[in-house]
């Protein structure tokens, strides 16, 4: 087992993997900008090392100084949380020339999911169904039209480098495919630097069924269940719950047993999510996240298992500390994303925390870095907080959802927290009975 460890991160999940590790009784160091100097994360760590000014291409992006914490700390491994570095290829071969370990997958895998139509074809080669569409990237506007016909309309087109829902465009008939082809290459280029793009078949109505997965790297994996998440605004998750209220038993399994079979196979080592849109009882996959997603204390609550502890468990050689006969679902877990966002804009609102207040109680649970007199800075992500509840079936779930929304107190910043407290009196909400669209449509009449 490692001695000390370095997060290459910040916010809850930087107390996430700080809290697990000082279970294990290994020792942590902190990174963080100027920005961060007084941020509760640096203040749980046994070390902090600043790693330079706000903006995060200089600091929680920088290798350099990233590594350079790791020489002068001697920390023997990097936990990268979510995002920033947590699905850069080259930043993971570059800590292992370093010797140090990456507490993650493989630079090869990262770097295989992390293109689109790659992973598509390697998922399709291992037996998980795929989203009917293009064999690989679409080079023209000429190629695109006669995909799209062949397949017929409506169709999405996608960055093949995308993620977070950019460079993704809707073409819902032929006179739309031109302006949908040009402009999700627009935005591909800007925001990934790869133009590259395919399409798949559009489909109509679907849910978001994520399958959570957890390999050795030695040939043995397992599925920990699906979390939903069809509850988005412009592709980003705001509610996930598990397990998902509209799959059977038999799909669970089904899915489950295809999903570490095909993870197995790779010699896949570590957490990782395989994202699927399902309709009609069927499932598509879209893509594979190759790190720990936000949503992951829902998973850990209905399995009761520690997803960051195993983590740090197999990256550091030790076998997985539970097999797939081991894992069976307790009850029902939501979890809501909290942002530090003014309605009805969800535009950023950083500032100083005047009073906060995390619920409480039976089966609840709060990530979040937030302290009374905490400045929020207005330089990265505005999720301040992730608010779990864990109940006994999915309705007790909702009413101790309702009723620690009405508990926690977040005062001097505008927050998401009255959007729950309005989706919550949703009968769609209530009855699980919503797409991935639903969202979208519920916020156009009623949060203006």
């Amino acid at each position: 087992m490692f001695d000390k460890i370095l997060i290459a991160n910040r916010g809850e999940i930087a107390l996430r993997v700080i809290r697990a590790a000082r279970e294990m009784g290994v020792a942590t160091v902190a990174v963080h900008s100027t920005a961060d100097s007084d941020a509760m994360h640096v203040r749980m760590a046994d070390e902090s090392v600043c790693i330079g000014p706000p903006s995060a291409a200089q600091s929680y992006l920088s290798f350099p100084a990233i590594i350079s914490a790791c020489e002068i700390t001697g920390a023997q491994a990097i936990h990268p949380g979510y995002g920033f570095l947590s699905e850069n290829a080259n930043f993971v071969q570059i800590v292992e020339d370093h010797e140090l370990t990456f507490i993650g997958p493989r630079a090869e895998h990262i770097r295989m999911m992390g293109d689109k139509i790659t992973a598509k074809d390697t998922m399709k080669k291992l037996g998980v169904p795929c989203v009917p569409g293009s064999d690989g990237g679409v080079a023209d506007l000429d190629e695109a039209g006669k995909v799209a016909g062949d397949m017929g309309y409506p169709v999405i087109i996608k960055a093949t480098a995308g993620g977070g829902g950019r460079g993704m465009k809707l073409a819902r008939s032929e006179g739309e495919l031109e302006q949908a082809w040009y402009s999700a290459r627009s935005e591909a280029k800007a925001a990934f630097g790869n133009d590259e793009v395919y399409i798949e078949k559009y489909l109509g109505t679907p849910r978001h069924i994520e399958v959570q997965v957890f390999g050795d790297g030695k040939g043995n994996a397992v599925h920990l269940g699906e979390r939903d998440c069809s509850l988005q605004r412009r592709h980003q998750k705001v509610f996930e719950e598990a397990p998902g209220p509209a799959i059977t038993p038999e799909q669970r399994a089904e899915i489950g047993r295809t999903c570490a079979e095909a993870v197995a196979n790779i010699n896949y080592a570590g957490a990782g999510t395989i994202e699927f849109l399902f309709e009609d009882g069927q499932f598509y996959f879209i893509e594979m996240n190759t790190r720990l997603q936000v949503e992951h204390p829902v998973t850990e609550a209905v399995f009761g298992v520690d997803l960051v502890r195993e983590q740090i468990r197999v990256a550091a050689g030790l076998p997985m500390s539970f097999t797939q006969d081991d894992l069976r679902i307790n009850g029902h877990a939501i979890e809501v994303r909290l942002n530090a966002e003014k309605l009805p804009s969800f535009s950023p609102s950083p500032g100083r925390i005047s009073q906060y207040h995390a619920p409480g109680g039976l089966g609840v649970r709060m990530d979040s870095a937030l302290y009374d007199g905490y400045r929020i800075p207005p330089y990265y992500d505005s999720l301040i907080g992730k608010l779990i509840v864990h109940g006994r079936d999915r309705p007790e779930a909702l009413s101790r959802l309702s009723r620690a929304l009405g508990e926690l107190i977040i005062d001097g910043v505008d927050t998401t927290v009255p959007l729950f407290h309005a989706l919550l009196r949703e009968p769609a909400v209530q009855s699980g009975d919503y797409t991935i669209h639903w969202l979208e449509h519920w916020l156009e009449t009623n949060l203006q």
